[in-house]
């Protein structure tokens, strides 16, 4: 059993982790992909290292290559078609989502969001189970869209899933060092989906492909790329 957590704690499918039972006893606890509640226990579904993130979040880091959907989770998703008052929605899981025209900020039934087959979209799941279809919601608790919705311009390009979740970790090193590089905008999806918008295609290209180094390489390494990026910018 995982009774303590750490950042060298490994799990096992079918593991139980006593840990995040205690813990969920007196607070309230969010599940990630690789773990699933049973009844009042807490397993493990996948091989790999214990994450936790503040407050309460916790997932199992694993080099898996279909995204498997988790109660909010951010992701971004490709508009496939229209069905009555739902969108279906690629975010590259087993099941296409849905989200409602209602799930956007403002949206009445009169005022509906504009969406066609092709737009992407910043999304939050708000519902994933193996029995369901993921449901999405562009707006937060408040009903505000905040950095969600309908993505326009910038350029769209994936990643691992791994690297996703690396890049959505508060104050990712990565993240900050290239702000002093140059100026961007960024939706970082953990279904390994990312959308960059710099000042120019050339910076958002440059930028992507310095993101995209970061797969097989470290934060020790990261002034080396950020030095390499300068060279492109200034070249």
């Amino acid at each position: 059993m995982a009774n303590s957590i750490s950042n060298t704690t490994i799990v096992m499918p079918g593991e139980r982790v006593t840990s995040i039972e205690d813990l969920a006893k007196s607070k309230r606890v969010i599940l990630g992909p690789g773990l699933r509640r049973l009844d009042d226990t807490v397993v493990a579904s996948k091989a790999g290292p214990l994450r936790h993130k503040d407050p309460n979040t916790f997932w199992v880091d694993n080099y898996q290559r279909r995204y498997v959907p988790a109660r909010g989770d951010l992701v971004l998703g490709l508009v496939k078609a229209k069905a009555g008052d739902l969108y279906r929605v690629d975010i590259g899981s087993a099941d296409t989502a849905s989200i409602s025209f209602l799930a956007f900020e403002a949206a009445t039934k009169k005022n509906r969001p504009d969406l066609n087959p092709g737009d992407l979209i910043y999304a939050r799941v708000l519902n994933a189970s193996a029995d369901i279809e993921p449901e999405l919601v562009c707006v937060n608790s408040n009903g505000k869209r905040g950095k969600l919705g309908v993505l326009s311009d910038g350029f769209f390009f994936k990643c691992s899933l791994n690297l996703g979740r690396v890049l959505l970790r508060e104050n990712c090193p990565a993240l900050t060092a290239f702000t002093r590089q140059l100026p961007y905008e960024i939706a970082v999806g953990v279904n390994g989906r990312i959308w960059l918008k710099a000042r120019s295609m050339r910076e958002t290209m440059a930028l992507s492909n310095s993101i995209l180094s970061l797969e097989q390489t470290n934060y020790s390494q990261i002034d080396r790329i950020c030095g390499d990026l300068g060279e492109v910018l200034q070249g």
